[in-house]
């Protein structure tokens, strides 16, 4: 069975870095998905310190990582990566099961699911 999200490490170390400057240190990450964006679908990242019953979890490089059970199908295989350029750094999301993206990289829709798009 396919992992649900991958973070790598380079990911893993701008996360801790922002749990200690937002004072989350003990928070969970939360990976999920909401609707919107010019595809339908974007991607959600933040912190939480609720655990829920039907969350699938995960620990990766140190990182507690929680993901919605109604997300986890959406989002199996997903790669959150960090990437910093001379432009700056951002996370990058690599979703296999994304069938369609908009140019901004934070829109997607999949082929079961197609969200609730917004008008561009």
């Amino acid at each position: 069975m396919t992992q649900v999200v991958e973070l790598t490490e380079a990911a893993a170390y701008q996360v801790k870095e922002m749990m200690v400057n937002n004072e989350e240190e003990g928070s969970y990450l939360r990976v999920g998905v909401n609707g919107g964006g010019c595809s339908g679908l974007t991607y959600g990242l933040n912190f939480t310190r609720e655990r829920n019953e039907e969350d699938e979890f995960l620990e990766l490089h140190g990182i507690p990582i929680v993901v919605s059970k109604e997300d986890a199908g959406i989002l199996n295989g997903t790669t959150i990566d960090y990437k910093q350029s001379l432009m700056g750094g951002g996370f990058t999301i690599t979703n296999p099961n994304a069938i369609a993206s908009c140019g901004c990289g934070t829109s997607f829709r999949t082929a079961k699911t197609v969200g609730t798009p917004d008008k561009c």
